[in-house]
């Protein structure tokens, strides 16, 4: 059996306005997911996969759109960790990273939970979270300080839904 080698050969910071495009970068980046990303940095920072680039061809191999973004605000230095693949491995990477990781699945109560724990003001995190519990059909319990309420009552009173996490609750 052949042992995993690690392509990983170092990290570090660079000026995003120097790191080189991958020609071959196939994923496209609408406004709503550009958008939703800029919360998330604005909010956290950088905490997230750093860049990857290849230090053979010089190629960003995944974070065009964080680049973009650094870019656009000015920022001076993104994390970058860099691989040492040659060009037929960096083609299978560019290829394959996202869309095995999006060949993952969910543990809905784990995320149902997860989404109840989570609040924020930013509309774009809100709404993705929102989608996120949408593609994967979960229904989250609503937060504790939320009190129960008889489901009688509920259909005689219009109802309001919380927009951090979507509980309803008698207007």
């Amino acid at each position: 059996m052949n042992r995993w080698k690690n392509r990983i050969v170092g990290y570090g910071e660079e000026d995003p306005r120097q790191l080189q495009a991958n020609p071959w970068n196939w994923r496209v980046h609408p406004q709503k997911q550009q958008d939703a990303l800029l919360d998330i940095l604005d909010r956290i920072g950088w905490a997230g996969p750093p860049v990857i680039v290849n230090r053979r061809t010089g190629h960003v191999v995944d974070g065009h759109l964080r680049i973009l973004l650094a870019m656009r605000r000015g920022e001076k230095k993104v994390p970058v960790q860099y691989v040492d693949l040659d060009e037929e491995e960096e083609k299978i990477i560019l290829a394959t990273l996202d869309p095995i990781s999006a060949m993952a699945a969910a543990d809905e109560q784990v995320l149902a939970d997860l989404l109840a724990q989570i609040e924020t003001e930013e509309k774009q995190i809100a709404t993705l979270l929102q989608q996120v519990a949408e593609n994967y059909q979960v229904d989250f319990e609503p937060p504790d300080e939320f009190p129960a309420i008889d489901e009688d009552v509920a259909e005689k009173v219009e109802m309001v839904t919380c927009p951090k996490c979507g509980f309803r609750f008698p207007k």
